[in-house]
Formats: C-alpha cells, sequence, structure tokens
C-alpha cells in the first residue's frame, strides 16, 4: 500500500470477487473539528482489524479523551459516558477484547511523529494493547525503543485536521481543582490530565470523540445486481467509482455529500467483474 496524497484519500477497493484494499477512512469528530485519517491496512491488518472492531461493534459510543498531554499526545478509547445528559452521568470503562499481537515490525516500520495515530499498551507488556488509542502531538520517536515499556504501533495517519491536533496542543486539562457531578464505576485513573471544555468537571464538558470508518461492502444479489455500502465520511463528498479493467479506469456511479451513516447502492449494470471504490476528496 502506498501512501497517498493529500489531495485524495481513496479509502477501500472491493469488488464482489476478490478484495484489494487501499487505506481505510477513519473520522474522528471533536468539539474542535474532524480529524481524518488513513489507516495502514496492508502494513498493520492485526491493529486495523482490531480498530475497527472495537468501532463497528459500538464500544467508541459516547466515548471521550481522558487524556491530554500538550506536546506529547492525545488519548482516547478508553472510557464511556452512560445516561449522558442526565443529572447522574456514569463513567465505565470500555469493555476489551482480548489483547493483539505487537506488530511494530509487521510491514513497513512507521515512527511515531506528529499526526500519527498509534495504539495504546500496558508498561512491561509489549502484546497488550486492547481498545485505546493516542494521536501524537509531537515528534515521539523515543516511543518506538525496542523494549517493553515502547515498541508503540503506529497503524494511520492525519490526512486532514492538523489544525485540530494544534487546538488540543494549546488545550487545557483536569488539574484536579474543578467540582465533579461523575459518577466513576469500576477501576479507573484519577483523570488527572483529563481535557475539558471549561474548568467544571461534568459530561458536558468531556471532550467526547466520535469515531467512524468509511469501509466498503459489496454484496451480489438474487439477481446478480450488486449492493453496494458504506458508512460514509460525515461532512465531506463521497464519490462511488466504478471500473471494469485492471489496471482500473474509474468512471463515478454517484456522489453524495457524507453524514457519518450508511449509504447503500444497488448497482444494475450487467458486467459481473466490476470493482469498487469510494474516493473522498480533500
Amino acid at each position: 500500500m502506498r501512501l497517498l496524497p493529500l489531495t485524495t484519500a481513496l479509502v477501500v477497493l472491493l469488488t464482489a470477487g476478490p478484495l484489494l484494499h487501499a487505506g481505510t477512512l477513519a473520522q474522528f469528530r471533536t468539539p474542535l473539528g474532524d480529524i481524518e485519517v488513513e489507516l495502514y491496512d496492508q502494513d498493520k491488518p492485526v491493529t486495523v482489524l482490531n480498530f475497527i472492531r472495537y468501532v463497528q461493534s459500538g464500544a467508541y459510543r459516547d466515548e471521550f479523551s481522558h487524556r491530554l498531554l500538550p506536546g506529547f499526545v492525545l488519548q482516547g478509547g478508553g472510557f464511556t459516558v452512560t445516561n449522558r445528559g442526565s443529572t447522574n452521568p456514569t463513567v465505565l470503562p470500555i469493555p476489551s477484547f482480548p489483547p493483539i499481537t505487537n506488530e511494530f515490525s509487521t510491514g513497513r516500520r512507521f515512527s511515531n511523529l506528529y499526526g500519527t495515530l498509534a495504539m495504546a499498551k500496558l508498561a512491561g507488556n509489549t502484546n497488550s494493547a486492547t481498545s485505546q488509542w493516542f494521536f501524537n502531538l509531537a515528534n515521539n520517536t523515543f516511543l518506538d525503543a525496542a523494549d517493553t515499556n515502547n515498541l508503540f504501533v503506529v497503524f494511520g495517519h492525519v490526512i486532514r485536521g492538523t489544525n485540530v491536533l494544534n487546538g488540543f496542543n494549546r488545550f487545557r486539562y483536569f488539574d484536579g481543582t474543578q467540582t465533579s457531578n461523575l459518577v466513576y464505576q469500576g477501576e479507573l485513573p484519577p483523570f488527572d490530565t483529563l481535557p475539558l471544555l471549561h474548568a467544571s468537571l461534568d459530561d458536558t464538558n468531556l471532550v467526547f470523540i466520535e469515531v467512524s470508518v468509511l469501509q466498503v461492502s459489496v454484496t451480489t444479489l438474487a439477481d446478480g445486481s450488486r449492493q453496494v455500502s458504506w458508512n460514509s465520511a460525515a461532512g465531506l463528498t463521497n464519490i462511488l467509482e466504478f471500473s471494469t479493467n485492471l489496471p482500473p479506469v474509474w468512471n463515478a456511479l454517484l456522489q453524495t455529500n457524507g453524514s457519518g451513516n450508511l449509504v447503500s447502492i444497488t448497482d444494475t449494470a450487467p458486467e459481473p467483474g466490476r470493482f469498487y471504490r469510494v474516493r473522498v476528496p480533500f
């Protein structure tokens, strides 16, 4: 998989038969703006599939960033809020799937540079990543060190939204003085580096981050037509294209404004060997 130019994010390429991939597009919607990330499907397949599994399972619904260190990292994927907007919002840890194999040396090696997305893990345990991820807010190359405390796996990079990361680099985090009306359930950290929109520790001031992935699926229907579906990139133009050739010659099939919801279209054209991709121009 090659890195894509900033002008175009080639998200995924599918056919009803053999499967071809480019980098899946992940979208992180934050109060400061959206961050679009190309994931390294080919180089870090276990890590990317693990991340997508959490997204598609709904585990990240109502999740928030629980750790922000300006000039270092913005971290999420660890906790959600239930009873959001009520008088007794409750913070819960995200249930985790089994830890995954560390893929630092799998495929191409990607350093923990500014604007990359990596998996968090336990200190002293190389193969311990589960649900938590972080954005590098600086060039944190020391996280690449070959020891059990490091080897943090980078599995994507920001293709749009570095201005949002810059905003987090100027952000305030919880300093222990704000009054809280949140109920903590389970074994939780002290949240001493929790980012807040305003100086009050309640659910309206948490930095919620909505995560979605744009993936395309193709289903052949009984009449031979093909249903093409994908989770659209919100606030962006989504262009569905097809090709009957390899190398591909792309033709537009549909152009739509993404809402973040599932989009489906039935292609009734007679050619059985069509390839499909969704392209999101930047």
